[in-house]
């Protein structure tokens, strides 16, 4: 069989979503940030249990300039990915707390999709200063896939952050 699915990632702008998809896709990362413009995709394609799945990783824009645009971008996701920075710096706290205005956007614009959160840029900060306590509340708050700690840079829990929702796409997928 042939599956394709449609993964929209969205979240505020510099939290790293660009770059978890090219750690993800292409094993590389990219040190220096640009700014998406409206929204890009990539492609990935893996088999699971000998069936074929295409992936496209829709990656939108995260300032707000760009709204008026995203409504259209979210069209046919089959799943979503909320990222936001784990940094201790303003955009860093200020991309938590719009976990949940991602959230609504995308509910507005999309059926009952599984959505999965990626608190990125692990690298940056100690493991004494995440307080784990927050990853269970934002779980339980909007009953996510789950939250994952994730460092495009280093690669940590990137493999088994998209591995958890492209499983979900498949198996809620693989009888209909």
């Amino acid at each position: 069989m042939k599956y394709v699915f449609k993964i929209t990632i969205i979240g505020d702008g510099a939290v790293g979503k660009t770059t978890l998809i090219k750690k993800y896709t292409q094993g590389e990362f990219q040190e220096d940030y640009i700014s998406t413009i409206g929204a890009q995709f990539s492609i990935n394609e893996q088999k699971i249990n000998g069936d074929e799945i295409k992936l496209f990783f829709w990656d939108l824009a995260g300032q707000d300039e760009f709204k008026v645009f995203r409504s259209s971008f979210y069209e046919n996701s089959k799943a979503a990915i909320i990222v936001y920075s784990l940094e201790r710096n303003d955009m860093g706290i200020e991309s938590l707390k719009n976990v949940m205005k991602w959230y609504d956007e995308m509910k507005q614009y999309c059926e009952d999709i599984p959505i999965i959160i990626f608190a990125n840029k692990a690298d940056l900060v100690d493991d004494t200063e995440i307080d784990g306590g927050s990853f269970k509340e934002l779980s339980a708050k909007e009953n996510y896939l789950g939250v994952f700690r994730t460092s495009a840079k280093t690669g940590n829990g990137v493999k088994n952050a998209f591995k958890a929702i492209i499983e979900k796409l498949y198996t809620s997928h693989k009888g209909l």
